[in-house]
């Protein structure tokens, strides 16, 4: 008898499987928030996005393939996408290096770099085309240096290289640099300790822990080199075939009222940048649960 009383307190006591799960938010609105969140992300992204593939959808597939296929469209989307990849992969390179700076030692003047990093977010992007311009142009500063020794940058395709650089830099830094500061230093001292060597120690323990923001970094430098228009312009030269970029060549189609060329161009440009994208946040998923199973 005792035993069917506790089995029945028991069952009745027990809350169901449901509400268990639930969990109440102290402060309500969930449904509110989310309603909203979709609404303004419809308004702002996705109607605009689906607007641009019903504009393109409204073409054959041989009218699609022919303004992919011309030699202009191919260089101007080579261009974009080749020198976007460059530059993000550069700044990978001297990110890391900046960010290793301005965490593991402390010098003179470190704060003051620590801002200067941020200058191309504040900076209007019209703005720093001019000042690249200006200073790698035969007569500038730096250009009027490099002519003798062969190298022109301004109105070539190195000129884009530089001002995609320029333009990225923060995003690798600014990801990388809370990531690195929060690592750990008993771990390299640990390491230290069994015998590694400075690069077994950077190679196995600092870099496993940092390559997800390292990841991370690489992706949005790539995709803000890929959009950018104003600081290029200025700089490339703008030659068909040569120095021009996409979105370039996407507002000089809608100059010329040729909404179908545009609308294609920016719908391939958009597809092949979240192709890009989706593989670079797989390898960084990819990177966060082996950096977890490691540790």
């Amino acid at each position: 008898m005792s035993d069917m009383t506790l089995d029945r307190t028991t069952l009745v006591g027990a809350a169901p499987p449901t509400a268990a799960r639930r969990q109440h938010s102290v402060i309500p609105g969930f449904g509110l928030t989310l309603g909203l969140t979709l609404l303004w992300l419809s308004l702002i992204v996705l109607i605009p996005l689906a607007a641009l593939f019903v504009k393109t959808a409204e073409l054959s597939l041989e009218q699609i393939a022919a303004i992919l296929t011309a030699q202009r469209t191919l260089n101007a989307l080579k261009i974009s996408f080749g020198l976007s990849l460059a530059a993000a992969a550069i700044n990978l390179v001297f990110g890391a290096v900046i960010v290793w700076a301005l965490v593991r030692y402390d010098f003179p003047g470190r704060r003051i770099l620590d801002g200067l990093i941020d200058i191309p977010f504040a900076l209007p992007t019209a703005v720093a085309g001019i000042a690249l311009t200006t200073l790698y142009a035969e007569n500038g500063w730096i250009g009027s240096l490099l002519a003798p020794l062969g190298i022109k940058v301004a109105f070539t395709p190195l000129g884009i290289l530089v001002a995609l650089v320029f333009i990225g830099l923060p995003f690798v830094v600014r990801t990388v640099q809370p990531v690195l500061e929060d690592l750990d230093h008993e771990l390299e001292e640990a390491a230290a300790t069994l015998g590694a060597g400075r690069w077994t120690t950077i190679r196995r323990v600092v870099l496993p822990a940092v390559l997800p923001a390292f990841l991370t970094g690489f992706a949005l430098a790539f995709a803000r080199a890929v959009g950018e228009y104003g600081s290029v312009i200025f700089i490339a030269g703008n030659l068909p075939n040569i120095s021009e970029i996409a979105p370039l060549l996407i507002v000089i189609r809608l100059e010329e009222f040729r909404y179908a060329d545009a609308t294609t161009i920016a719908a391939t440009m958009l597809v092949a940048s979240f192709i890009l994208l989706f593989i670079i946040n797989g390898l960084q998923r990819w990177s966060q649960s082996r950096t977890g199973r490691t540790a």
